[in-house]
């Protein structure tokens, strides 16, 4: 699978501010790291689509997605206010009507990374079910 690296001054930068704001239902995702003791965070926008919620990986086979792999759970919320959810990877072959509507939720600033990454299989998603706090 592949992966669209960021450009520096979007990890430093952007993703940073993003996770801090709420424009464009930018959610902040917390997961545990494979190799580390601090947590991950990534700014992504979460979808809801028929009673289910919804992450996708716009950039491809990215080092959250492993990490959510591995833990099997995340935290997702805004502005410090977090929820627990076991994440399930949805299979490629069931991926085709979330991406649509992702796509359409998350507008113009993701379609270069379907240029570069056009397949479903591209696109790692999870399905987000609550979890009860442990």
């Amino acid at each position: 699978m592949a992966y669209v690296k960021p450009p520096g001054r979007v990890t430093k930068i952007f993703n940073r501010l993003a996770m801090r704001s709420t424009l464009w239902d930018v959610h902040t995702l917390e997961v545990a790291r494979r190799n580390a003791v601090n947590p991950q965070r990534v700014p992504v926008i979460p979808l809801e689509l028929e009673d289910s919620l919804y992450v996708v990986s716009t950039r491809g086979e990215s080092d959250w997605v492993k990490n959510v792999r591995a833990a099997g759970r995340v935290r997702l919320g805004q502005k410090g206010n977090f929820e627990t959810y076991a994440a399930t990877e949805v299979p490629a072959a069931e991926r085709d009507d979330i991406l649509t509507a992702y796509r359409d939720k998350a507008g113009r600033e993701v379609n270069g990374y379907w240029k570069k990454l056009p397949g479903a299989h591209d696109h790692p998603t999870f399905k987000l079910t609550l979890h009860p706090q442990t």
